[in-house]
C-alpha cells in the first residue's frame, strides 16, 4: 500500500476517461473499485494527499462489514481493525445494556487507504491532491468532465460520467448546481487517546446519553494498539426547534467537556492517557437529504448525498452502499443517461425508509429519558436485547423500536 503512486502532479491526469470519481473516501473508492474491476477506465482523485486523516468515530458496524464483503476487501480490513463484540448503550443514570453485533474499529486514515488501494489494485488511476473546481459541460448542458486544481495549477479531464463523492463540504455540490442545503445536518468532535491499560474497562463500542449532552451523545471506541477514539456528536445540529424557530446551537468543545464531566471512563482516558493529535471537528450530512442525487452526466454518492444516519452519526457503511449503488447503476444502465439516473434513484430510494426511521429516532438524543427506559427494559428482557441486536445487524427495520408506535410496543407490549 505504501508503494502506491498516489500523490502525483496534476500532469499525471489523463485528458479523458470513462468515469471520473472525485473523492477517495469509502463511497468514491467503492465505486471506483467495482467499475475498474468490470474493465472500465476510471480515474479517482482526492483533494488531499494520501493517506490522510478523516474526522470520524471509526466504528465499523454490520452494514459496513456486509459492504466490505461485497467489495472483496473484508479480510484485509479486518486484519488491521480491532474487533469488538457489542455496542454498550449507557443511560443517564449509568446503567447500561450491551447489544451484540458484528463490529470493529479502524481509524479512517487506515480504512480509506485500504479502500483506495483496493480501487487502484482493480485498475483505477489515482491522483492526489487534485481539488474539484468546476464541471465541464457540452452544448446541451450535460456534464462531460471537470476542472481540477492544486497549488495554482489546473487541468481539465473529460469523462462519460462524473461521480461526486466529496463528503460534507458543499463546494462541489454548489459548483454543479446540485446543492439543496449548504449547512450540515450534524457536527462531531473527536480525539485519539492511547491508554492500553483501559482495554478491559472499555472493550466495546460505548455510547453515552445524558441530559447534559441533550441533542447528542458521547462515545468511546477502542481502536487498534491500545488507542481509543473519544468524541461527541451533536445530531440535528442545524434543525429547527419544535416551534419552528432556529434551535440554539451548542459549542462542541463545551459538549465534550460535559461528556468528560458525566462519564468516568472518558474522564480517566483524558486524564491518564496520551493524547494523539488534537480535538478535531467535522460536519455531517444526513438523511439522504441536502443534495440532488444526479444530473445529466453526474451521480452524487456518499456523504455528499447525505448517507449518514441522523440518530447515530454512522455513515461508513451507507457511504459504501451508495458508492456500490452508483457503480452498479453505471454498469447495468450505461446505454442511457435516463436509465442510469432512474436506476440510481431507485436504489437510493430503497434506502430511504431506514434513514427516515433513524431521523425520527433523533428524539432519543434530545430526550435522554427515553434511552433510560429502553436500557431499563432491555436489562429485564432478553427478547428486547435480541430485537435491538436485530436492528443493529439490519435484520429488522428500526421501526420496531425507533418510532413511537414501535417504542410503545416494545416497552409495554
Amino acid at each position: 500500500m505504501n508503494d502506491l503512486d498516489w500523490n502525483q502532479p496534476l500532469t499525471a491526469l489523463p485528458e479523458r476517461c470513462e468515469v471520473l470519481v472525485v473523492g477517495a473516501g469509502p463511497a468514491g473508492s467503492a465505486c471506483a473499485r467495482l467499475l475498474a474491476q468490470a474493465g472500465h477506465d476510471v480515474v479517482l482523485v482526492d483533494a488531499q494527499a494520501f493517506p490522510r486523516d478523516k474526522v470520524c468515530g471509526d466504528g465499523l458496524v454490520p452494514d459496513t462489514h456486509a459492504a466490505l464483503r461485497r467489495l472483496g476487501v473484508y479480510e484485509r480490513v479486518m486484519a488491521q481493525a480491532h474487533r469488538v463484540k457489542a455496542v454498550q448503550c449507557v443511560a443517564p443514570g449509568g446503567s447500561h445494556v450491551d447489544v451484540p453485533g458484528e463490529l470493529a474499529v479502524l481509524p479512517r486514515r487506515e480504512l480509506d487507504a485500504l479502500l483506495c488501494a483496493a480501487a487502484v489494485e482493480a485498475g483505477a488511476c489515482m491522483v492526489a491532491p487534485a481539488r474539484f473546481i468546476a464541471p465541464l459541460h457540452d452544448e446541451s448542458g450535460r456534464v462531460i468532465g471537470a476542472r481540477l486544481g492544486h497549488a495554482g495549477a489546473t487541468r481539465e479531464v473529460q469523462c462519460r460520467w462524473l461521480v461526486l463523492a466529496t463528503g460534507a463540504t458543499p463546494a462541489a455540490l454548489l459548483a454543479t448546481d446540485l446543492c439543496e442545503r449548504r449547512t450540515p445536518s450534524a457536527m462531531a468532535l473527536r480525539i485519539y487517546v492511547r491508554h492500553p491499560g483501559m482495554a478491559g474497562e472499555v472493550p466495546n463500542l460505548r455510547f453515552i446519553w445524558h441530559r447534559r449532552l441533550s441533542g447528542g451523545y458521547g462515545w468511546i471506541f477502542p481502536a487498534p494498539g491500545g488507542m481509543f477514539n473519544v468524541g461527541v456528536g451533536l445530531l440535528d445540529s442545524h434543525a429547527s426547534a419544535d416551534n419552528g424557530s432556529p434551535r440554539k446551537s451548542r459549542n462542541l468543545r463545551e459538549l465534550f467537556d460535559d461528556f468528560l464531566a458525566v462519564d468516568p471512563p472518558a474522564a480517566r482516558l483524558m486524564r491518564e492517557g496520551e493524547a494523539i493529535g488534537e480535538l478535531k471537528g467535522a460536519p455531517l450530512r444526513c438523511d439522504l437529504q441536502g443534495a440532488k442525487w444526479s444530473a445529466p452526466g453526474v451521480l452524487v454518492t456518499g456523504e455528499a448525498a447525505g448517507a449518514t444516519y441522523a440518530f447515530t452519526g454512522e455513515g461508513i457503511g451507507k457511504a459504501l452502499e451508495t458508492g456500490i449503488a452508483a457503480a452498479e447503476s453505471l454498469l447495468t444502465r450505461a446505454d442511457s443517461d435516463a436509465l442510469v439516473v432512474a436506476d440510481y434513484q431507485k436504489r437510493l430510494d430503497g434506502l430511504r425508509p431506514r434513514f427516515e426511521m433513524y431521523r425520527k429516532a433523533a428524539s432519543f438524543n434530545r430526550y435522554p429519558l427515553l434511552v433510560s427506559l429502553v436500557v431499563w427494559r432491555a436489562r429485564h428482557s432478553k427478547r428486547m436485547v435480541a430485537r435491538l441486536s436485530d436492528i443493529l445487524n439490519e435484520r429488522r427495520m428500526p421501526g420496531s423500536l425507533l418510532s413511537w408506535r414501535g417504542f410503545k410496543s416494545m416497552m409495554f407490549g
